[in-house]
């Protein structure tokens, strides 16, 4: 009988083989899937209760009642799977898209006051391209990127005042005036809490934090006391109810939805305060209709998602030896926890009303698509965190 001869086996084509899906497969980090995971549920719970919150108002006015979760469940479709494929995007790349970002999120927020611009509630943060578009959601990741780009280049130096302020503070300056020239206070706070948030995680000096610290106190409480009816409703004291109809009727709604909630709540659905009674019901006070349906357990679920969210961001900060990623990181993250701080501080009544939306859930498309991008590039650094593997047991002998 002939036999024939097997071709020899090729090592090196079965080892890349071996290789390409073993780096297909690798898992992913701990923080990447704390950040994937609350961000996904942020969202899911949101449209809930953005269609709780809405269809109520709608069907009033004999409007669709799902044309409200439709449109945010849009930008949801769209966002997610953009948060993942960036979360693909090497970093290197990012640092180079620093100053592109930056230059056209300005560009993009410069277009409110001209004809496209639209004016809200006394502010002017909007513009109109057959959709609206809040530019300001996207100026916020720029504004971090660059800053950690900035400092990047400037590690070395960081020690010295001028290094740390030029060009960061003049150039977040004119950025965030950009904001304020359309009299939106909210969004201004929360890009000064990103800049002090990046120049808090490069590791400068404590001497030359706390003067950025002073500058942006006194920028806000001078803005807040150029108008007296804007110094007017900060400093209302909403426990009297003499200003119930005028500058406390938002915020003493709101508490009273959180009130009748109790432990458990009225209910999905069930809420009272959103039939016209609380404005902003789906938006800026979206909190207080968790509280009002779903208690106290539906506002705990709520912390603790962003709890685990902030956890994860952390670790990134904390784990990473790039400076770059360290401190645009920190700056996404000072971004998101800071302004579900503000917006929940406004629901029970700590901070006045500043029109901060809560991060994932209240309605706004814009937002909401902003937020799910910021996710994917800390998805993006979450990749760069190497995964510790266990050792694993075979045939009685502990292998590494």
């Amino acid at each position: 009988m002939t036999q024939v001869s097997r071709p020899p086996r090729s090592e090196s084509g079965g080892l890349a083989a071996r290789v390409s899906l073993g780096r297909r497969f690798t898992p992913v980090s701990t923080e990447f899937l704390l950040i994937a995971s609350t961000a996904l549920l942020l969202t899911l719970f949101g449209l809930v209760m953005v269609l709780s919150a809405t269809s109520a108002t709608a069907v009033a006015s004999g409007a669709d009642p799902m044309g409200g979760v439709l449109r945010q469940g849009m930008f949801a479709l769209l966002g997610v799977p953009l948060m993942f494929l960036i979360s693909r995007v090497p970093v290197a790349f990012l640092k180079k898209m620093a100053w592109p970002a930056l230059f056209g999120a300005v560009a993009l927020q410069l277009l409110v006051f001209t004809p496209l611009g639209i004016e809200d509630g006394g502010n002017r943060n909007w513009i109109d391209i057959g959709f609206q578009l809040q530019p300001s959601e996207f100026l916020k990741l720029a504004l971090a990127l660059w800053i950690a780009a900035v400092l990047l280049r400037k590690q070395a130096m960081l020690g010295t005042w001028h290094h740390v302020f030029i060009p960061v503070i003049p150039v977040g300056a004119l950025a965030i005036g950009t904001v304020l020239a359309g009299k939106d206070l909210g969004t201004a706070m929360v890009l000064v809490l990103i800049l002090l948030g990046c120049l808090f995680f490069s590791g400068v000096k404590l001497r030359l934090f706390i003067i950025p610290v002073v500058i942006g106190i006194v920028a806000v409480l001078a803005y807040a006391l150029s108008s007296q009816d804007r110094m007017r409703r900060i400093t209302a004291t909403c426990d009297n109810m003499a200003l119930y109809e005028s500058d406390c009727y938002q915020s003493i709604h709101g508490i009273w939805g959180m009130a009748s909630g109790g432990i458990f709540g009225l209910g999905l659905g069930n809420s009272q305060e959103k039939y016209g009674w609380l404005p902003a019901a789906g938006n800026d006070f979206i909190f207080a209709i968790v509280g009002e349906e779903l208690g106290l357990i539906g506002c705990i679920v709520v912390l603790a998602l962003f709890t685990f969210f902030t956890v994860g961001a952390f670790h990134v900060i904390r784990k990473t030896p790039d400076p770059f990623i360290r401190v645009a990181a920190g700056g996404i993250t000072v971004w998101i926890v800071g302004q579900a701080v503000l917006n929940i501080g406004v629901v029970i009544g700590l901070f006045p009303v500043m029109g901060v939306p809560l991060p994932f859930m209240s309605q706004g498309g814009t937002a909401l698509f902003a937020v799910l991008i910021a996710c994917g590039v800390l998805l993006a650094f979450a990749r760069t965190i190497p995964v510790v593997e266990k050792p694993s047991v075979a045939r009685g002998r502990v292998t590494r």
